[in-house]
């Protein structure tokens, strides 16, 4: 059997950047939907305290998705946008509470967990991290 880490790799960042990438261009499409479905209200009060529109973190986790998944297509910045990710993850599970969307991120948590935790060449020329 064909077995590579470096193509298992790319499987792994083109599939989470397509995930990534889907939401994020779709918070520009539905911002309401995203608003109303997914913003609870202790976060709307916390943006309104700070002076802030609380549609704009709408469009501030579209743009962080957005970067998310441009990081991930061109595996620059992959261990930053990773850890960053499980953070932006766990706080969605935190303020949102626990519901089936968790077992979602769960699995985006373990494989963002899996591209911080992969091997990299010492040798590389590339901007990894």
């Amino acid at each position: 059997m064909f077995q590579s880490l470096k193509y298992s790799n790319l499987a792994l960042r083109l599939s989470l950047a397509a995930v990534f990438l889907w939401f994020g261009m779709d918070k520009f499409f539905h911002p309401d939907y995203w608003f109303n479905a997914w913003v609870p209200q202790s976060v709307t009060a916390i943006w309104e305290g700070v002076g802030l529109r609380p549609m704009d973190m709408v469009y501030v986790s579209a743009v962080f998705e957005i970067l998310v998944g441009v990081s991930l297509i061109t595996d620059i910045f992959v261990f930053f946008f990773s850890g960053a990710s499980i953070l932006f993850l766990v706080s969605i599970m935190f303020f949102n509470g626990f519901s089936e969307v968790i077992v979602r991120d769960i699995g985006l948590m373990g494989a963002f967990l899996s591209l911080m935790l992969w091997p990299r060449s010492r040798n590389s020329n590339r901007l990894r991290q």
